[in-house]
């Protein structure tokens, strides 16, 4: 069952493609697996009787294989239809959460992780690479941010559906119920539009079939902002519980539904103004919402955080990824995508273990649990800034250019 190929003529139309249509509902369903998911592995690990740096290993393990893939997913995107490569990734992270279903201990989760990250690690770039097929290229940065948004409205749903599931039918059930929805997923794959490979040219394993340098720069910031992200996934719902703030998945639900507002408006305005005018004030948002929950003590101001953290990193992430995208021609955006993708891994790696490092250093020091969390959130302003540094050097021009040659397409 192989889907037929997009007319290649979308200069000048809608967003709403109908292969762009089948795109966004199969990040939506995914993405709704996930955030199912995530919330409930630090819970399981903790309940297994990790600690708080085990905790930050296992949420931050499967970027170990996900960046084991990297040299692969390059030319896989080139040499393969991408809508087969799409269905059979969601295949492999549907197994991981068989395996989350019937873990026992830490071990057997970080096994779960590691498979988990073999997957993402080819997802993520043929999904963007996928959506950007089906978008005209005038409207590039509008339609990545409304692609995104699927992950906004799972966000939404996700944490607060698994964090009920789980009291009413287990942990088995529940990661059992996310991996159905990826099966769902997987099938629906095959009917997206896709182009078929184009005879293979050059070597297959490249350093350019593998590394985008154009998308370097757009890489090294998200490191930053991505793994200072993953410090919130990992941790603000024990922190929330922490300080015994009830509904703490509802910091998931502000920041979805503020994100679904604020991309679109964003989109917009990149497209329309440059994509400076959106990532710069984004990072500077970004890094005060990590202030605010640093000082979070009740559910009102969880939500305010989570809200602010939207209008920060959830209008900024699509546009630097645009900004990859846009920075090689149409042939090689799988290889763009794996690019800025190295750096979320790296920073998914990292910065949840950095995290619950400075967790664990501030409770030897006579910091209780909800101040230990509250010091770590505040020193993951530091990596945001770091990384609007590294924009205002090296990225700010690039993507004036970018903007340029899109609007001259």
């Amino acid at each position: 069952m192989t889907a037929s190929a997009p007319t290649t003529d979308v200069a000048d139309r809608s967003i709403w493609t109908r292969g762009f249509v089948y795109v966004f509902a199969i990040n939506l369903v995914i993405n709704l697996a996930q955030f199912m998911m995530n919330t409930l592995v630090p819970k399981l690990a903790v309940e297994l009787g990790a600690s708080a740096v085990v905790v930050g290993v296992v949420a931050g393990m499967f970027a170990v294989t996900a960046l084991s893939v990297r040299p692969v997913v390059g030319p896989a995107t080139v040499r393969l239809r991408r809508n087969h490569l799409l269905a059979g990734t969601s295949a492999v992270i549907m197994l991981a959460f068989v395996v989350y279903s019937v873990a026992d201990s830490v071990p057997v989760m970080m096994a779960g992780r590691l498979l988990h990250g073999a997957g993402m690690g080819f997802l993520a770039p043929v999904m963007l690479a996928l959506a950007s097929d089906n978008l005209p290229e005038r409207r590039m940065a509008s339609g990545i941010g409304i692609f995104s948004l699927g992950q906004a409205v799972a966000t939404a749903i996700g944490p607060s559906v698994g964090l009920a599931l789980q009291p009413l039918v287990g942990y088995r059930w529940t990661f059992l119920a996310g991996a159905v929805v990826l099966a769902l997923a997987s099938l629906l794959a095959l009917r997206v539009p896709s182009d078929p490979p184009a005879p293979p040219t050059g070597r297959l394993f490249s350093w350019r079939a593998f590394v985008a340098s154009e998308a370097a720069v757009p890489a090294v910031v998200l490191f930053f902002l991505a793994g200072a992200y993953a410090g919130v996934t990992s941790f603000v719902v024990l922190y929330g519980e922490a300080l015994g703030v009830r509904d703490i998945g509802l910091f998931f639900t502000a920041y979805a539904l503020c994100v679904l507002v604020s991309r679109p408006v964003a989109g917009r305005i990149a497209d329309r103004y440059g994509l400076t005018t959106v990532i710069l004030p984004g990072m500077a948002v970004f890094a005060a919402s990590f202030v605010l929950l640093a000082h979070a003590r009740t559910l009102g101001a969880f939500l305010v955080a989570g809200a602010v953290s939207a209008f920060g990193y959830g209008v900024c992430q699509p546009a630097i990824q645009t900004m990859s995208l846009m920075s090689v021609d149409k042939a090689r955006r799988g290889v763009a995508g794996n690019t800025s993708y190295i750096g979320v891994d790296l920073g998914y790696l990292v910065m949840p273990v950095v995290a619950g490092a400075v967790v664990s250093a501030a409770g030897r020091h006579g910091a209780d649990v909800a101040q230990s969390y509250s010091t770590m959130f505040l020193t993951l302003v530091v990596p945001v800034v770091l990384g609007m540094v590294v924009f205002l050097v090296r990225g700010r021009r690039r993507a004036t250019r970018v903007h340029e040659v899109s609007t001259d397409a």
